[in-house]
């Protein structure tokens, strides 16, 4: 495929569900420049997303985009199916993200914590000392929480405050986004259940000489 493929396995590469192979796209886009490859990534990447993680598990979906800032959410809103009557509750099974994507603007205005701080409740008497209230992206480059509940997730801890040399990479690429001003970033959450908290999470981005950074993170305790 042209644009991508979500299906074959790349060589030496370990798969995992609802995996996207972005070789073909970024070669399709390699003698292009820079703001033309974020525009064809744009217009090719949700598609693929959104196939994809119709691929991590068997239920109904409510998809719907929602733009904040200068990034575009990808959400999948089940809650809204439910409570239309057309499915009955499931406790197991919750609204989560898809897909996170845009360009990097760092903000004047400080964190949004109180918003942060009163979602769901206590972080540790809610989830335990293993986890953090994570942005998919992050209030410096661009993320927010205010009217944008969307944004946060189950996070590992050692992996959102960068203890481990998992979480230092993490970091160092959200630094990149914010030292670059105007970088095409996205965040992409990978389940292996029906809840909101991801297994996986994906974080990518286009460097200033237009070529590609992808890591795989494990979320997992």
């Amino acid at each position: 495929m042209s644009d991508g493929e979500i299906s074959k396995p790349a060589p030496g590469r370990v798969s995992f569900p609802g995996q996207v192979y972005y070789s073909a796209l970024f070669d399709s886009a390699e003698d292009v420049s820079v703001t033309a490859k974020a525009t064809i990534l744009i217009a090719k990447l949700p598609g693929l997303w959104t196939s994809a993680y119709l691929t991590m598990g068997a239920r109904e979906t409510n998809v719907c985009v929602i733009r904040h800032g200068t990034f575009h959410y990808i959400y999948d809103a089940y809650a809204l199916i439910e409570a239309s009557g057309k499915i009955p509750y499931d406790p197991i099974q919750e609204s989560r993200l898809v897909a996170a994507f845009g360009v990097s603007k760092p903000q004047l205005s400080v964190r949004d914590d109180f918003r942060l701080k009163k979602w769901v409740g206590g972080t540790e008497a809610f989830f335990g000392k293993a986890w953090d209230k994570g942005h998919f992206i992050a209030h410096s480059i661009g993320g927010a929480v205010d009217k944008c509940e969307l944004n946060v997730f189950v996070q590992s801890r050692k992996l959102n405050r960068g203890w481990t040399m998992e979480g230092k990479l993490f970091r160092r690429m959200e630094k990149y986004c914010a030292q670059n001003p105007g970088t095409f970033c996205f965040s992409r959450p990978i389940y292996t259940d029906g809840s909101a908290r991801p297994a996986l999470l994906e974080f990518g981005l286009l460097k200033s000489d237009g070529a590609p950074w992808v890591e795989v993170f494990d979320n997992r305790s």
